[in-house]
């Protein structure tokens, strides 16, 4: 056995469980290190806290003459817990998080330093804009960006930091992150949102967009990730044929977790609860060492800032109990790959949660209304929306294993699916309406419950009860990515539903007839996106493409649909981005697929040329001393007879060696025809078409090389070690 994979092995075995105490009951220590409501009403004044409270309830704006004060108290609050340092944390447009750290001492003029804090520097800071990625807007002589304090996001402490969760902009304004336009898609959803629920309640003054995120991944012992340069450099594993056991038999999804995993989990709810993520469920996933972690519904902009810290302290924490966590959706090749399920909904400030069926008619006309616009808005953007989940990572994942497939489209369940079918091809809904209230004349719905539906893990966009879960979405994605398209999309599309029964009562029709027969129209329109079957199937692809639905499975070609003509202007009419931010956007897009694409082919090359061929040859040296040895003390004839199997094996060897050679060389030469073309579209349409299936090839070549040298040769530690704790 290899020095290095022995090395590897004998430490991951050697581990122990890291015993984890947690102090006290969760609500001790839920949220220390947020600085929340309970945190501004102690450091605060009642005035500031008040107008703090309107801003983060209300879309209230706060006065600038009371920044002073909250930054004040920020700070008193930050260095008694043992903060030294702030830093505005924002989301670039690499994916992940970035932050510049700064200490609170400043020189006093006498030899000393003062510990300040001003409401200036809590407002705004100047990141170089130019050395993130901009897809043009900045050039590297105009360097300046800004970061701008989200007010309605709490501060945290993050070790000895405090961080102050901000937008980050151009110099010219176009937005450089997510937040910005994830902000912008909630305000458009809940000023659209708000309108059509005061069609049913006037009292209804905002609407508050929900997400709960269910995070899955998988643990590696970190010796084992260090053996193995791909998973260091990409993420996933390049190579690397299959355990004979694996998922097969189904036993580990839901099973006991092993005690260094428990252990793990629980100090990562530990660490959690203290930042105020409300982390509910933990359990094993299908593939072996596979798991998930869950949070309860948020609103969508805290939710997404918990899922991005969460997947910050995963990484720590595991490195505590020798693990490395690994959030690529598809590290190894023929078990399930991870995804972020994001369970997204609509609430009212009334209470009223828009996609749960209710008690009366009333409740639950305005449930289908809502019901039936998501769906309008899944098909008007189809494309758009399934571009938002997209990439070289995603690619890997989405059709395969449980994954849904690259298709969205919806899964409402026979009991939803049968009333909306039945509104559609009866007129009896308009003429049994009162002038009072809606009847419906359908017993089933007053009758709905919250889990009236089954559940079809085929399905990329799934109504589940209470809520749509958007399945497609990767494990490694930053869920602003998607909720930016879906918020969006749906502002649009209930702007559009107000407009067609606002244009009908003004016809002369009374305004539940309205309602309806809208409805019943936009049911037979978005007809086509709901499915209820199995995803997985030929004959689904088939129909999807002749229902008309997106069935491109190229991440830089569904790339294209964030700059179709109707994309371009959903995002302008509802003020999330401009088609120059939609276009720099794509650029960065373009050319991150092509840098994931070619480090992944830069790995396996030299992975291939300096790890696997040397031992292939070393192996077939061996072979062939045996094979002498054996002429020698057998004689030819009889030597040749027993050494039969060791010669076909070296002559096999020797074409699967030779395959790879020349297929490395066919990579380093279209990496370099790809890397001349100046479009980054063209690049990156270049490295999915002619480089990244070329990957595959070598790759069938090395795992049928690991299953004939013998193990103690092999450099690289195999599924069977890494899989399985």
């Amino acid at each position: 056995m290899s020095t290095v994979r022995f090395a590897a092995i004998e430490k991951a075995t050697a581990k122990r469980p890291v015993p984890v105490s947690m102090p006290g009951r969760p609500g001790e220590y839920f949220g220390c290190r947020v600085f929340d409501r309970a945190k501004m009403y102690r450091y605060l004044s009642q005035q500031t806290y008040s107008k703090m409270a309107a801003v983060m309830d209300n879309d209230g704006v706060l006065d600038l003459d009371l920044v002073d004060e909250v930054a004040d108290g920020m700070k008193r609050w930050a260095i008694e817990n043992g903060a030294t340092h702030y830093t505005h944390w924002f989301s670039p447009l690499t994916g992940s998080t970035a932050e510049k750290h700064d200490a609170f001492i400043e020189p006093d003029g006498k030899g000393g330093v003062l510990e300040q804090f001003s409401g200036k520097v809590l407002r705004q800071q100047e990141p170089d804009a130019s050395s993130f990625p901009n897809g043009g807007i900045r050039s590297t002589f105009e360097a300046r960006g800004y970061s701008a304090w989200d007010p309605t996001a709490p501060a945290f402490i993050m070790d000895d930091t405090l961080c102050i969760p901000t937008v980050f902009v151009s110099y010219t304004g176009e937005a450089l992150d997510y937040k910005a336009p994830l902000l912008k898609s909630i305000s458009a959803v809940n000023r659209a949102a708000t309108q059509v629920c005061r069609l049913f309640d006037k009292s209804v003054h905002k609407v508050n967009t929900c997400l709960g995120w269910e995070q899955e991944y998988f643990l590696v012992d970190l010796d084992l990730y260090r053996a193995r340069p791909d998973l260091v450099m990409t993420g996933r594993t390049l190579m690397g044929h299959e355990s004979a056991k694996s998922q097969q038999l189904d036993d580990h999804y839901f099973g006991a977790i092993p005690e260094r995993v428990a252990q793990f989990m629980k100090d990562l709810e530990f660490e959690a609860l203290k930042f105020g993520i409300p982390t509910k469920t933990c359990h094993n996933e299908v593939a072996p060492n596979q798991f998930e972690i869950a949070a309860v519904y948020e609103d969508c902009n805290l939710a997404v800032d918990h899922n991005m810290i969460l997947m910050s302290l995963m990484k720590s924490v595991a490195r505590r109990h020798g693990f490395s966590v690994l959030l690529h959706e598809k590290p190894f090749d023929g078990v399930n790959g991870s995804g972020k399920h994001c369970n997204w909904s609509l609430c009212a400030d009334n209470g009223a949660q828009l996609m749960s069926p209710g008690k009366t008619d009333k409740d639950n006309l305005r449930f289908i209304t809502f019901l039936v616009n998501t769906l309008c808005a899944i098909y008007r953007h189809n494309g758009l929306l399934k571009a938002s989940v997209m990439g070289s990572s995603n690619e890997h994942r989405l059709g395969a294993n449980e994954a849904p497939p690259a298709i969205i489209s919806s899964f409402l369940g026979s009991e939803i699916s049968s009333v909306l079918d039945h509104m559609e091809e009866n007129d009896d809904f308009v003429r049994l309406l009162s002038k009072r209230e809606i009847k419906l004349n359908i017993p089933q719905i007053p009758e709905l419950l919250i889990d009236n539906t089954d559940r079809n893990r085929t399905s990329s966009f799934a109504f589940t009860g209470n809520r749509f879960e958007f399945r497609a979405v990767g494990s490694e994605a930053n869920c602003s990515t998607s909720m930016i398209v879906l918020n969006t999309a749906m502002a649009e599309q209930l702007q559009m539903f107000r407009g067609d029964v606002d244009a009908l009562v003004a016809g002369g029709e009374e305004r539940e007839f309205a309602i309806v027969k809208v409805l019943r129209k936009y049911i037979k329109y978005c007809k086509p996106v709901r499915f209820d079957g199995n995803g997985y199937s030929d004959e689904w692809r088939a129909e999807a493409a002749a229902r008309g639905l997106d069935c491109e499975t190229s991440s830089p070609i569904m790339y294209d649909r964030y700059l179709d003509r109707e994309s371009v202007e959903m995002f302008r009419s509802q003020g999330v981005m401009n088609e120059g931010e939609l276009r720099a956007r794509n650029e960065i897009k373009w050319s991150t697929y092509t840098k994931k694409v070619q480090i992944e082919a830069r790995v396996l090359g030299d992975l291939a040329i300096n790890h696997i061929i040397p031992t292939a040859t070393k192996y077939q040296s061996s072979l062939l001393d045996n094979v002498i040895k054996m002429e020698t003390v057998l004689g030819k004839e009889e030597g040749d007879r027993y050494s039969k199997e060791n010669i076909d094996t070296i002559r096999i060897m020797a074409g699967h060696i030779s395959d790879i050679r020349r297929l490395v060389g066919e990579l380093v030469e279209r990496r370099r025809v790809a890397n001349a073309i100046g479009s980054e579209r063209e690049k990156a349409v270049a490295y999915h078409d002619r480089i990244s299936p070329m990957l595959d090839e070598v790759r069938g070549h090395i795992d049928a090389i690991e299953l004939m040298v013998d193990d103690e040769l092999w450099p690289l530690p195999k599924y069977r070690e890494m899989l399985f704790i």
